[in-house]
């Protein structure tokens, strides 16, 4: 919720029908949709919620093309219903967001209420109770009855009422504890009754009426829910139920008994069975044992089934602590001790040494320094005594054995993921709520996509089967954007922490600090996590404080980072953490701000590649792109989504090297895309731009276009480095084309302009298949002696093989050749690869290896034609051409010679000068049928 808004009171009521008031007078919002849009915007408390979720929820199925337009007139007529308060209804680009005080919405108010109620009842009573009830009586009948056909709406009545249960219950509770049992008795029945499952509300109302003398009412209660869990479960209650009924058989008042561990857990653990194992075998060699992992990951279930089988084990639930001070209170409950007079933690001790075992502490993060005072205490008192704790990150303590626990493995391609623990996970869990949750290759094939959008994590997991009860298998998958706020558990009991994806990562997002906070949401917008240097800049550009190697340490420790040992160390986001760092960047209003700070990045990345790839550190340079590949996507998208064409134009420019020597195709389609955006005209690397879509076009074949795009952008140009951008790639088009005149006048002018990658090379090819291998030699000494990079002296390499080949020098050819594919392996240009091989397989045939060259064929036929580059792969199938001739297949290679002289993208003459043309082209093959007659042809004749 905003912390600051406008002075005109605003309030909304969605703990009921829905109801707007403004400066205190009842506001009428009269139709559905729009009724919906206001209470998904209240629903939102403070966050920004987008246009297409608004039209996805009022329009699941089929949204109308005015859809948004017709969102954009409920919010302007809802601003007209708030009058003075209108300013309270902010628009930013594509999305909403209604401005609310913490009191201003009754559902934030009622959980503000039951928080600091759960916080003063240790020392205030009287006033938890009194929150208590003003918290009940927030609820004024059925929650948005009207809206309840909206699916985001029906799940926050879900919420709502699960909060009234919260609610509810603490007001039992509490009068009870207050000695006023006799207010709630009639409340504690109703929900009782509302629910006689519900193992809580049949132990308040056998609390409350033991309390009223009613004790033969409340012992009937016990044997009602025990019968109904054996008869409609199979399950026999939790020992909390036993010790009650104890308790009030033998005169008790009905004293809630401690924290409690369940006989057995109700469901079966899967896919944990080595986690399980390796912790008995670390509990029996160490002391102290914390199980670490992020929210929902499993931590307290995976404990539970590690203690289930020991002698002795006394279990203390933190999670409904919250006063430090409470902890060993809490211990002693646990313990099941009632210490009236003396120290509570030293009589806990002395319980604990006098009966060695296990001591299982679940979820510590939230009170990681009192337990630590309280475990400093315990361990070396009872030197028999093992201790597991649960926690979101480590303890800290001397001679602490940390174990972290990931997800569940997900499916990979070649998985049955029927097999899988994470979809195995799923299916069982979803039986419990439809008889058929995955029958067909083609339902597994959607839950093992669902499992890997939840990477892997149990509780997730665990939600998204429980939502079959509303929802078919393809609704859940198209609805998995919105998984944070649409996985909320449909069970009645459980940690509160995790009734929803969002409340178990805020309750961790909670546990930073402010500065924390917000490096964690601010790495959010990286999609495939950074490296130390660049979390280090990011923490840098934030201007926080302290060292910024610290605090992500204390993200990885506190579960909401992993830190992946890879050639250099990756900080990455599961992805429910990831959308959770995005909405809070939303919340806290920093969405211009974290954009621009994503453009710099990919901006800086780029510019550092750039120059890496330009010199000798071009293989680190290389890895780098190739690793920042997914992260770069969402730099160029976010840069077009904003119109950014500063940042797009550089990245595009930057990675000119990519474009031309390395396979990377998304990267040659964001230069072409640029190029053709009329935004670019007058910008001043325009020229830059159309030079590398230039370069993107001659690479998948369409000389054409490349010819057009290196014109217009050398008409564009204003400065050398310009114009260089555009001669290099119309001197290769003119090269593919046979024009070697103009290919030299390009790659000189090339040359002239610019001390960047010489483009002797190109010039040295030309004069070479223009019959002047003379001038081809100087000109490939002058394209060595400018190489600066790797992959520049692999295509001087190749160019010299070229020289040698055409000269009759197969032997000296093959070592120019395997010298340029080793270097240009190694700096990572796959693309010289793939044109030094072909140029190796040349010399290996006049060499008279053919059944090595047949296999060489057979490779790079492949690699070109999943790259898309048929200019090449042309060249390399009329060489293919001339093998097959030479070994007799004259058939196969009069077909190949045909269809390449028939190709519109063919080099009009290439390093297979020699071959011959055939008379007729008769019928014109498919591409697809000319690759399988070449792979077809080798297939015969490789041995």
């Amino acid at each position: 919720m905003s912390a600051t808004v406008p002075s005109v009171p605003l309030r909304v009521d969605v703990l009921g029908p829905l109801q707007v008031q403004v400066d205190g007078a009842v506001v009428d919002v009269p139709g559905p949709r729009r009724r919906a849009v206001l209470a998904l915007l209240a629903l939102a408390e403070g966050r920004a919620v987008t246009a297409d979720d608004l039209v996805d929820a009022l329009w699941p199925a089929d949204p109308p093309e005015s859809a948004r337009q017709a969102i954009q007139t409920h919010v302007s007529r809802l601003r007209a219903h708030l009058g003075p308060a209108a300013d309270r209804l902010e628009t930013s680009p594509g999305a909403y967001r209604l401005r609310l005080g913490a009191s201003e919405l009754d559902l934030a108010h009622a959980r503000s209420l039951l928080s600091s109620a759960r916080s003063r009842a240790a020392h205030d009573p009287g006033g938890a109770l009194a929150q208590l009830r003003e918290a009940h009586a927030l609820w004024r009948g059925p929650i948005l009855a009207d809206l309840a056909e909206v699916a985001p709406v029906a799940v926050s009545i879900e919420e709502c009422a699960r909060l009234r249960r919260e609610v509810t219950d603490a007001l039992v509770a509490n009068a009870v504890d207050a000695g006023r049992a006799a207010d709630v008795v009639d409340l504690a029945t109703a929900t009782y009754a509302a629910d006689p499952l519900r193992e809580s509300a049949a132990v308040l109302l056998m609390r409350a009426l033991a309390a009223v003398a009613r004790p033969a009412e409340a012992l009937q209660v016990g044997r009602e829910l025990r019968q109904r869990l054996a008869e409609e479960t199979g399950l026999d209650p939790s020992p909390a139920v036993g010790e009650l009924e104890r308790v009030i058989a033998g005169g008790g008042s009905g004293r809630a008994p401690g924290p409690s561990l369940a006989a057995r857990p109700p469901t079966r653990l899967i896919g944990r069975a080595a986690e399980v194992a390796a912790l008995h075998r670390v509990l029996a060699d160490e002391r102290l044992v914390t199980l670490v992992g992020t929210g929902g990951v499993g931590k307290t279930r995976v404990a539970l089934e590690v203690v289930a089988r020991a002698p002795a084990v006394t279990v203390l639930l933190l999670a409904p602590v919250t006063d430090p001070t409470a902890l060993p209170s809490a211990l002693a409950a646990a313990l099941q001790l009632d210490v009236v007079q003396g120290d509570v933690l030293e009589a806990c001790t002395a319980v604990l040494n006098s009966r060695p075992g296990i001591l299982l502490v679940d979820n510590c993060e939230h009170l990681l320094d009192p337990v630590r005072d309280l475990l400093a205490v315990v361990l070396p008192a009872c030197p028999q005594l093992t201790v597991l704790a649960t926690s979101r990150e480590p303890l800290g303590l001397p001679g602490e054995h940390t174990v972290r626990l990931a997800p569940l493995p997900l499916p990979g391609a070649d998985d049955d993921p029927a097999h899988v623990a994470s979809v195995a996970l799923f299916l069982e869990r979803a039986a419990r709520v439809r008889t058929d949750p995955a029958a067909s290759a083609a339902e597994l094939a959607l839950v093992a996509d669902i499992v890997r959008r939840l990477d892997g994590v149990p509780l997730a997991i665990e939600l998204a089967a429980s939502r079959l009860s509303a929802f078919s298998l393809r609704d859940l998958h198209d609805r998995l954007d919105r998984s944070l706020d649409l996985l909320g558990s449909g069970r009645p009991t459980g940690d509160a922490r995790h009734r929803t994806l969002r409340s178990t990562v805020e309750w961790s997002y909670r546990l930073l600090s402010p500065d924390e906070q917000r490096l964690f949401r601010h790495v959010a917008p990286f999609v495939d996590g950074l490296d130390l240097e660049s979390a280090e800049w990011l923490a840098a550009d934030l201007g926080l404080p302290g060292d910024p190697g610290a605090m992500l340490s204390r993200l990885v420790d506190a579960s909401m980072v992993d830190a992946h040992f890879e050639v250099r160390t990756r900080y990455r986001m599961l992805e429910t953490l990831r959308a959770f760092g995005l909405d809070r960047i939303v919340a806290a209003g920093e969405d211009d701000e974290s954009a621009d700070r994503m453009l710099r990045w990919g901006v800086r990345l780029t510019t550092s590649i750039e120059a890496g790839l330009a010199g000798d550190d071009e293989p680190d340079a290389d890895a780098t792109l190739r690793r920042e590949r997914a992260n770069l996507r969402a730099v160029w998208q976010l840069a077009r989504r904003r119109g950014a064409v500063d940042a797009a134009a550089h990245v595009v420019v930057s990675l000119y090297g990519a474009i031309a020597y390395r396979d990377l195709l998304e990267i040659r389609a964001w230069a072409e895309e640029l190029a053709a955006d009329p935004v670019l005209a007058g910008h001043p690397r325009a020229a830059g731009v159309h030079g590398a879509a230039a370069e993107a076009a001659y690479q998948r074949g369409d000389l054409e276009k490349a010819a057009t795009l290196a014109r217009t952008g050398l008409e564009q140009a204003t400065d050398d480095l310009g114009r260089w951008y555009c001669h290099v790639p119309w001197s290769v088009v003119a090269l593919a084309r046979g024009s070697y005149l103009e290919a030299i006048e390009h790659a000189l002018a090339a040359t002239q302009a610019s001390p960047r990658p010489d483009p002797s090379g190109v010039a040295a090819l030309a004069a070479l298949y223009s019959g002047d291998p003379a001038r081809a030699r100087s000109l490939c000494t002058d394209a060595l002696v400018g190489a600066a990079s790797p992959t520049e002296r692999a295509w001087a390499a190749y160019v010299a093989g070229e020289i040698e080949n055409a000269t009759a020098h197969a032997g000296a050819a093959e070592g120019h050749y395997r010298h340029a594919v080793r270097l240009a392996r190694g700096s990572g240009a796959t693309f010289l690869v793939g044109v030094a091989t072909v140029g190796l397989l040349t010399a290996l045939s006049d060499q008279g290896r053919v059944q090595d060259a047949l296999r060489g064929y057979r490779d790079v036929i492949r690699y070109f034609a999943r790259t898309g580059n048929w200019t090449h792969l042309w060249a390399t199938l009329r060489n293919l051409a001339d093998l097959l001739r030479r070994t007799g297949d004259d058939d196969a290679a009069r077909l190949l010679s045909t269809a390449a002289d028939a190709a519109p993208d063919a080099p009009a003459v290439g390093p297979a000068a020699a071959s011959a043309r055939s008379a007729g082209a008769g019928t014109p093959l498919t591409r697809a049928a000319v690759l399988d007659a070449a792979l077809t042809a080798i297939a015969g004749r490789v041995g």
